[in-house]
């Protein structure tokens, strides 16, 4: 009787609420499983949901859930992303100086260059390429979603879209336990330290963690310079955009993509009235906490449409790749840091 009173009631419910509504739910249902993992275990949020998404792939394949698992895939995630703009503003980058700008900005650049050379190299295809470095080069996983969004889509999409958060998520965690030992054993004081973290490492919540198990001023520094690195996001994202839109994406009509993505027009408008100091402490707050589970449902549903042997045939080559990238941008860092006397 219950059940029966239960389907009447969804049924009448609007046409559009009852085609997102299954998918909806059980991708927060398993971003909030995801975020109840990470905090009680420690282990980085994305990764759990990207895990618990694989998981349930089997889901994205049952009819009722599969409209609202593509919605939380493409517009929830951008959401999370333009959301990131209110973290931005133009004091971050008076705060930080000329110098240390300059090195990032040549850092993001180096880095999506030699991950384009190093992906030929291993007959590795172009948008492997531009998502891996790009990941590597500016915020992890949230740039990968981001620049996935922009890309034109082919049959591995998805599967390098996974491959990448996984791989950024796994190495951020494995740079937060090393980068502090590798700070120590070279002589990097304070601030070179949190120069060399937030210059490096992929994921914001790795650069917090590793900064602040050093000191109270690398790890202010870290943060400072990894929200420089977020801020590069929206023009990286543009040039990518612009770069491929004359290339068509598989199973897709002829119709070009939009010059600039909404998503990366709200993440700059977001960043220009964050900087006139027109967003309101508590909305802010809000706001970054939006974008945060948007991401974490954007990731989850994107684990839930990918299969997991699709994931494990992107083969040895693409894992030498990203991790190569990691090296370089480490190194590229590292000699800026002692080329403009900051060690």
């Amino acid at each position: 009787m219950n059940t029966a009173a239960a389907t009447q009631r969804f049924n009448g419910l609007p046409s559009v609420v009852q085609v997102y509504w299954p998918g909806l739910a059980v991708t927060a249902a398993v971003a909030i499983a995801a975020q109840f993992l990470s905090d009680h275990y420690g282990a980085p949020a994305m990764l759990m949901a990207l895990l618990l998404g694989i998981a349930f792939h089997f889901l994205s394949e049952e009819g009722r859930c599969v409209a609202g698992i593509d919605f939380c895939a493409k517009k929830v995630l951008r959401i999370g992303v333009a959301l990131l703009g209110m973290r931005i503003s133009v004091d971050l980058l008076i705060g930080l100086g000329a110098s240390t700008i300059l090195l990032l900005v040549a850092a993001i650049a180096a880095t999506i260059l030699f991950g384009l050379a190093a992906a030929k190299l291993l007959g590795r295809g172009w948008r492997l390429a531009l998502i891996t470095s790009g990941s590597v080069a500016i915020c992890g996983a949230s740039a990968a979603m981001a620049i996935a969004a922009v890309l034109p889509k082919n049959e591995f999409s998805e599967r390098n879209l996974i491959f990448t958060v996984l791989s950024v998520t796994v190495l951020s965690t494995l740079a937060m336990i090393f980068y502090p030992m590798i700070a120590q054993a070279i002589g990097l004081d304070a601030r070179a330290t949190g120069i060399f973290f937030g210059g490096t490492i992929h994921d914001v919540a790795q650069v917090v963690g590793a900064g602040f198990s050093v000191s109270p001023e690398a790890g202010e520094t870290a943060t400072l310079v990894k929200l420089i690195r977020v801020t590069m996001l929206a023009p990286v994202v543009l040039i990518f955009s612009l770069a491929t839109r004359n290339v068509g994406s598989v199973g897709e009509s002829g119709k070009r993509p939009p010059l600039l993505p909404g998503f990366v027009i709200a993440f700059l408008i977001l960043a220009a009235i964050n900087s006139f100091g027109l967003i309101p402490e508590a909305v802010s707050k809000v706001g970054m906490e939006t974008s945060r589970w948007a991401l974490l449902a954007g990731i989850v549903a994107v684990g839930m449409k990918t299969s997991l042997r699709r994931v494990l045939d992107v083969g040895g080559d693409a894992v030498a790749l990203i991790v190569a990238e990691t090296i370089f941008i480490g190194l590229f860092i590292l000699a800026g840091i002692y080329y403009l006397g900051h060690a």
